[in-house]
């Protein structure tokens, strides 16, 4: 499946760029065409999350949400040396800046680092818990289950997206934008397939999703080589008739 297959070559990756994280610049980067036709696959990821006939669609959900939470985590941590309380005062992706709230609703402005540190914490608590992401067979899921799945990719949409405001440079410096591309883009799919995240949410990150979430055209069909000229028939060859 495509999540594993990001999840190890992405565990691979060691070298990291050197220097510190360039300056934030207004120009989207992550939207250049040579950046944007970089996937791991190149089929219709839709196929991915659609729910199985077999399945039921709460496991259907604990399962991808659960392998989201692992290999967006994975991909962050690529690049968390570069996102730092200096160089990400605070949680931000476009013009938009995230707060934290906690449990009992306090509003805090954190930088990058510590939010996604808030965001990762929370979501390990809750797919480790046996009570909400059960995994023994005829264990119910709870009645809040759904609304706790549409938190955790909230969330991680987040981060998500910081990382290709912040640190898509050091990505591509490391030449994994191809994988964060198919994990944006089979994340996107997924949600909405499920209408896990509400729109004004994303909205944000549309003119991407709209760019990576979009189906390739087929590649245009190769032409047939052209057949050889064909040798000339007896009948239309001169015979010399021997006398």
């Amino acid at each position: 499946m495509v999540l594993q297959a990001v999840g190890k070559v992405l565990r691979k990756s060691k070298t990291k760029p050197n220097g510190k994280k360039p300056p934030t610049e207004e120009k989207k980067q992550y939207l250049e065409l040579e950046y944007t036709k970089v996937r791991v696959v190149d089929f219709d990821l839709k196929e991915l999350v659609v729910l199985p006939r077999e399945i039921d669609l709460n496991e259907w959900l604990a399962s991808n949400t659960t392998t989201f939470f692992n290999l967006i985590n994975l991909q962050y941590s690529t690049i968390s040396e570069f996102c730092t309380g200096e160089t990400c005062q605070a949680m931000t992706a476009c013009n938009t800046i995230y707060y934290w709230y906690d449990e009992r609703g306090k509003k805090t402005k954190c930088t990058a680092p510590q939010y996604v540190d808030f965001v990762m914490s929370l979501c390990q608590k809750l797919v480790t818990d046996e009570e909400i992401f059960p995994t023994k067979y005829g264990k119910e899921f709870p009645n809040s289950f759904e609304s706790l799945v549409k938190k955790i990719c909230r969330y991680l949409f987040h981060v998500l997206a910081h990382l290709y405001w912040a640190h898509f440079k050091e990505t591509v410096a490391l030449d994994l934008q191809g994988h964060l591309n198919t994990l944006y883009a089979h994340f996107i799919v997924f949600v909405r397939e499920f209408n896990l995240v509400d729109p004004k949410e994303t909205c944000i990150m549309d003119d991407l999703s709209e760019i990576l979430c979009t189906p390739a055209p087929p590649p245009a069909p190769t032409p047939a080589p052209s057949a050889p000229d064909s040798a000339p028939s007896p009948s239309s060859q001169n015979h010399v008739t021997e006398r």
